[in-house]
């Protein structure tokens, strides 16, 4: 053989041996755009899970629910039956799968990141943990979407009597029975779809977080008025189908829920820190912000206080007794 032919097989053959075997693709699906905390988290958990399986797996982010045809309710469906591998989903989509999710959202039950915190990063998270697992879903960590706030084009929102008659975007089921204890018309509707309702007045408005969702989608452009009224708390959390799961060996398990929890609790602080620089964005991009009194408050909870009983019942006593137990412990410190 040529001389110069065989070193260069020997070279080839010394790269091949020394270069690692192909990654595997691991498909996550989230529903928001790529410009969100949400996908800033996923792809940092894609990172890190490279890092730290020496890039055997390469994960594949898809933003706007890509794979489950703009559907954000069937994300963690798809998971649940081996379909999609990976989610980052908040609890408020999960509850048609899961009503018991809906406990994260119950209107006012947390006053501040202290009680959520001794929820979702402490043993409450875990009893539902246990029933997504049931559903073929393993929760690796928990991250933030954040205390929703309402926006609209029509008035500012200062007491329940402002929400009347307002065409309100919702997420899911449970905000349906919130606005309608308010007076507002809730229509459920895909994200993928509310900035175009926003912009073509198809509603009136919608609430989400300030800095996991509205800054970040540019939701101040179609809206003109925003009131922190921090009515109900939405967590996301970062799952796995648990077919696949159960086939990784533990040191692949070990690294995927370190690279997830590094990866979420990174998502946490971007989405804190957005949201306490945010107000005065808002204001800045021309919004008028409304910061209700701690009295105007008390009557937006008095009004929404038989959507929290409904759901309530419908997630237990036993789950919102735990939720409720950890809140006290924590306290009012902020």
């Amino acid at each position: 053989m040529n001389k110069a032919i065989a070193a260069g097989l020997a070279g080839i053959l010394a790269t091949t041996m020394l270069s690692p075997v192909s990654a595997e693709t691991l498909r996550l699906s989230h529903n928001t755009g790529d410009t969100t905390t949400w996908h800033q988290g996923a792809e940092r958990f894609g990172e890190l899970l490279a890092e730290k399986t020496g890039g055997d797996y390469d994960v594949r982010v898809f933003p706007n629910a890509q794979l489950s045809g703009g559907d954000q309710m069937r994300q963690a469906e798809m998971v649940g039956r081996g379909a999609l591998d990976l989610v980052v989903t908040s609890a408020i989509n999960v509850t048609p799968l899961v009503p018991e999710m809906a406990v994260f959202s119950l209107p006012y039950l947390y006053a501040n990141y202290d009680q959520v915190d001794a929820t979702t990063q402490g043993a409450p998270a875990e009893l539902l943990e246990d029933i997504l697992r049931e559903k073929g879903i393993e929760v690796l960590a928990w991250g933030e979407n954040g205390f929703r706030e309402v926006t609209n084009n029509v008035r500012p929102i200062k007491s329940p009597d402002d929400m009347a008659g307002l065409n309100m975007r919702v997420a899911g089921p449970m905000y349906i029975d919130v606005m309608n204890a308010l007076g507002a018309n809730p229509q459920q509707m895909q994200w993928g779809e509310t900035l175009t309702a926003l912009q073509q007045g198809v509603v009136d408005g919608q609430e989400n977080p300030i800095g996991a969702v509205i800054i970040p989608q540019q939701v101040y452009e179609m809206q003109d008025y925003l009131t922190t009224w921090h009515y109900s708390y939405d967590p996301i959390f970062l799952g796995v189908s648990k077919e696949r799961w159960d086939a990784f060996d533990a040191e692949t398990q070990e690294a995927m829920r370190a690279a997830a929890e590094e990866a979420m609790t990174y998502q946490r602080e971007i989405t804190r820190e957005g949201t306490a620089k945010g107000v005065d964005f808002l204001r800045e991009q021309g919004m008028e912000v409304y910061e209700p009194t701690e009295e105007e408050l008390q009557a937006f909870r008095e009004a929404t206080q038989p959507a929290f009983d409904e759901w309530a019942d419908r997630v237990g006593e036993d789950i919102v007794g735990a939720f409720r137990d950890a809140i006290a412990k924590a306290g009012d410190a902020s």
